[in-house]
């Protein structure tokens, strides 16, 4: 059997996420006895300062053995998660300034009112 054969045999059933600059691939795949595991990978996108771009990519092996606990302790995980700080997604992205309330200073609240004199110039647009 060639490699391509070998490749081909080797991948049973996959399905993409894609999510931002990272997407996550989840392959079955089969051992030499032809039993089933699962392949997690996260793939993610950098681009260099030339233009051109490469990708990191993190795999984890999970097999049937190990699904029961995996899976109950991903569901737990992410239900506390989601508990705890609620499905809003907050990330350096979409806010490269925030910071918690408890973190906040009283200088940090006084830039983020529209009407501070060192944020905002008060400019009446019939005067121009």
């Amino acid at each position: 059997m060639g490699d391509r054969d070998y490749q081909e045999q080797e991948e049973i059933f996959s399905k993409v996420v894609r999510a931002g600059r990272r997407t996550y691939f989840f392959d079955v795949r089969a051992t030499k006895a032809d039993d089933y595991y699962l392949t997690i990978t996260e793939s993610k996108k950098f681009t260099n300062d030339d233009g051109s771009f490469h990708f990191k990519k993190h795999k984890i092996y999970l097999y049937k053995e190990d699904f029961q606990e995996f899976g109950d302790t991903l569901k737990e995980i992410t239900d506390f998660i989601i508990k705890e700080k609620g499905g809003e997604v907050i990330s350096d992205r979409h806010q490269s300034n925030y910071k918690r309330e408890d973190q906040a200073t009283p200088a940090d609240s006084d830039a983020a009112e529209p009407n501070h004199p060192a944020s905002f110039t008060n400019i009446n647009f019939e005067d121009i």
